[in-house]
């Protein structure tokens, strides 16, 4: 076992904080040194280094153009409040009366004849004629089957459709006189085929009461395919 020699009571101990204390001056010179020689070397080897240009550009600013003020026009006036109704007094000095009126001063001979009643020809456009029992259509088969034939073969053929509403003009004997178009399909072709079939159209006579009357009345025709 070896024995560490113990210093003498005269001598001062040191410490390795006194040792890095006395040589701290020659390193931070050596370092800061060290540090200029790596600087210099850098800048010399390579000298096109350039810092990054971090520089921004803002965007131009459009203008808004404000609207002009607007003006609010003053509140309107209040309305005056309408003046109460005042019965005015009157004096009447005599009564009035109204003279009668006989037989004897007003003689039937002496009076206008009546007006006489203005004949109209029913036919000449659609108009509205009274009567209480409509006519109906005596021959369905012979309309659809002429429905059928007069169908435009290019319409039909294409699924195009529609309804022609036809005014009828239909005499005391149930007759049909005339057929005008009142609301079309939207196609011509529809239109005039319509009134074709039309022609083929059986009515019963409409009744005023038990009076046979003519009268216009309107009835859809309706192509469509099946």
């Amino acid at each position: 076992m070896n024995a560490q020699a113990q210093p003498s009571g005269n001598e001062p101990v040191t410490t390795a904080n006194d040792r890095l204390k006395r040589s701290f001056s020659s390193v931070f010179w050596g370092a800061m040194i060290a540090a200029t020689v790596v600087h210099f070397a850098v800048f010399a080897l390579w000298p096109e280094l350039n810092a990054k240009d971090v520089s921004y550009t803002a965007d131009e600013v459009a203008t808004v153009n404000l609207p002009p003020e607007v003006k609010i026009p003053p509140p309107p006036k209040a309305i005056s409040r309408p003046a109460t109704p005042v019965i005015a007094s009157t004096k009447v000095d005599q009564d009035v009366t109204i003279a009668k009126t006989t037989f004897e001063q007003n003689k039937v001979e002496d009076l206008p004849p009546p007006p006489k009643e203005q004949q109209t020809d029913l036919s000449a456009q659609p108009t509205f004629t009274p009567y209480t029992v409509g006519p109906s259509i005596l021959n369905k088969d012979q309309v659809i089957k002429s429905m059928e034939r007069n169908y435009p073969p290019m319409l039909r053929d294409a699924g195009i459709g529609g309804t022609v509403i036809v005014y009828f003009f239909i005499n005391e004997k149930g007759v049909v006189k005339d057929t005008r178009i009142f609301k079309s399909s939207g196609h011509a072709q529809l239109d005039s085929a319509a009134l074709t079939v039309a022609d083929v159209y059986r009515f019963s006579p409409a009744l005023n009461r038990d009076k046979k009357v003519p009268v216009w009345v309107q009835f859809p025709i309706t192509f469509q395919v099946h």
